[in-house]
């Protein structure tokens, strides 16, 4: 947790008596992601994209990313991932990640012309419509998925939080939990940025090579369109928000038939799509 975080001095109010005390706020720190792939004549190494993000699984980041952005289709894609040495100030060192890719996979030249657009409150913001989906999603979600029943989806969003290391320091980081059909937490990734709490965890999933088939995701904040196609693409067929969808996220989970709740508060939930896995 300790690189996730940083110490403040803060003067603290309560009515009209105030106090100078120490807190924890969580790190926010811009991440580069290059990628060296090879371009039929020689490994070439090129910007991809800069991100915001809480420090610590940063290769799992780099990977998920990839993969939901259809620039890798599995981890066996990827050679190696390392932090560039040759850095040209203090503040890039652990801050620039180089991903190589394998030389039997090819790279189109258009990946770096894409309008990639991330931050720690917008995710990646490049897809302008439904259909950019259907070249990513290399997944099926589960039609035969076990029913879950109501009490479970309750259960969920309280869970979760126990689950949340660094959020319990600091109330200022997302989460992307994955669970099984009985609400058990599998794994759990943490961010400032909710884009990137799920890029981290599908990283793992990738690398751990985890059936997803059967699996529910649960994400804190919004379920807006950016993780819900990241879902999708994993092939999760549950997922879970605290928050609000929007309107395209809602028409993305009907389509492909995705298991969409929000305002899951351990009391209460909506239903937007796949209400056909569920049961009182």
């Amino acid at each position: 947790m300790k690189e996730a975080v940083s110490a403040v001095n803060l003067q603290k109010v309560v009515g009209k008596r105030k106090e100078e005390v120490q807190d924890l706020v969580v790190k926010e720190v811009p991440l580069e992601i290059r990628i060296k792939f090879f371009n039929g004549i020689e490994f070439v190494e090129k910007r991809l994209v800069v991100t915001m993000r809480t420090p610590g699984n940063d290769f799992e980041l780099a990977a998920g990313f990839l993969l939901t952005e259809g620039i890798i289709y599995s981890h066996s894609d990827i050679d190696k991932i390392f932090y560039c040495e040759e850095i040209k100030s203090k503040e890039e060192e652990g801050n620039v990640l180089i991903v190589v890719l394998q030389k039997s996979l090819e790279i189109s030249d258009s990946i770096f012309n894409r309008n990639f657009y991330v931050n720690s409150s917008c995710g990646v913001c490049s897809k302008s419509s439904i259909e950019s989906i259907h070249t990513l999603s290399k997944n099926e979600l589960k039609k035969d998925f076990i029913v879950v029943p109501y009490e479970i989806i309750h259960s969920i969003p309280v869970h979760s939080i126990h689950q949340q290391d660094v959020f319990k320091h600091t109330g200022g980081l997302h989460a992307s939990v994955l669970l099984d059909s009985i609400g058990k937490a599998l794994i759990t990734r943490e961010d400032i940025g909710r884009h990137n709490a799920l890029d981290k965890l599908i990283g793992a999933l990738i690398s751990l090579k985890i059936d997803v088939s059967d699996k529910i995701l649960f994400v804190s904040g919004r379920a807006g369109f950016e993780l819900v196609q990241k879902c999708i693409v994993i092939g999760i067929p549950i997922m879970i928000s605290v928050g609000a969808p929007s309107s395209l996220a809602v028409d993305l989970a009907k389509e492909y038939g995705l298991t969409l709740i929000g305002f899951a508060n351990g009391e209460k939930f909506n239903v937007y799509s796949g209400s056909q896995r569920l049961s009182v």
